[in-house]
């Protein structure tokens, strides 16, 4: 289990670090919400852009160990520690000082998500997924997801809009954490063979390559205060719902769940104000004021 946490936290720091190259790259593409591949054109011509797809796929990659040796409700709430990794990150990167709420938050969210993974303690569950099982989960999870996205492209460029379609991208991160599980255990009994063939392993490539194109519209879409906190918590409860039903990994019950809910109050607490404090926006999205008051002023009147 001590391998699959470091997998884990090896992964959320590549993807952290992916993260703030794509919000950069973002930054430089003008809103066109007319042109709905004009975002998908212009980031294919962005070496940024580039640089934060390699984090994605090294993240990936430590994802999948993570998931290999560890279970899905335990490891994949720990991709939360992305949202201060990328603080971190960024602060180095962009020469931001960190103010003292931000270093709270990140002490709030660190707190919060140790408590409650200590006090679910989750753990057992099967290591294969019967495949009647994936229909209805697969069917609910897409439903949502294009709901989400339907929702929020009827939507004018604002907190809604970003809202809903971090939302979708935090359901196909989720389905595909649950999807690369399953692959890696088939690449672990039937080898590269049963990889390959295996239609769990071409799902999850199709759904994650769906969520970061998500991600690059929402992250265009509004601030952080919006997409942040859809994108992070919503991975993190989508997973771990997945693990306990699809993978029937077992949570400590009773009276642990009071320090499990006081540690998930203290991680939303933490991961909602550091979304909507001043360093983290210019740490991950330097410029984003000033683009917007640029937009502002272009909007008629």
């Amino acid at each position: 289990m001590i391998l699959a946490v470091l997998f884990a936290l090896l992964s959320a720091g590549s993807n952290a670090l992916g993260t703030v190259l794509q919000r950069r790259a973002v930054l430089n593409v003008p809103e066109s919400p007319a042109k709905r591949f004009g975002l998908l054109r212009s980031l294919l011509h962005n070496p940024a852009w580039f640089g934060g797809i390699l984090g994605v796929v090294f993240a990936a990659l430590f994802q999948a160990l993570a998931l290999a040796a560890g279970s899905l409700a335990a490891i994949q709430p720990i991709f939360i520690l992305e949202l201060p990794l990328a603080l971190l990150i960024g602060s180095a990167v962009f020469r931001v000082r960190i103010s003292r709420t931000a270093w709270l938050c990140v002490v709030f969210i660190f707190a919060g998500l140790a408590l409650s993974l200590f006090s679910t303690a989750p753990s057992g569950g099967r290591s294969q997924v019967p495949g009647v099982l994936w229909v209805p989960a697969l069917a609910a999870t897409g439903g949502m997801a294009a709901v989400l996205v339907v929702t929020g492209l009827r939507r004018p460029h604002g907190l809604a809009r970003a809202a809903c379609l971090a939302a979708a991208a935090a359901i196909g991160n989720a389905v595909t954490a649950a999807l690369v599980k399953s692959a890696m255990t088939i690449l672990s009994d039937e080898g590269a063979t049963g990889f390959f063939l295996a239609w769990q392993t071409y799902s999850f490539a199709v759904v994650g390559s769906a969520s970061v194109f998500l991600l690059g519209y929402a992250l265009q879409a509004g601030p952080l205060i919006a997409s942040q906190p859809a994108l992070t918590l919503g991975d993190a409860v989508v997973s771990f719902c997945l693990g306990v039903t699809l993978y029937a990994e077992s949570l400590r019950q009773g009276l642990w769940l009071v320090p499990a809910l006081f540690g998930a109050a203290l991680l939303s607490y933490g991961v909602f104000t550091l979304s909507r404090t001043r360093c983290l926006e210019e740490c991950v999205t330097p410029g984003a004021e000033h683009r917007q008051e640029q937009h502002s002023a272009a909007a008629p009147m």
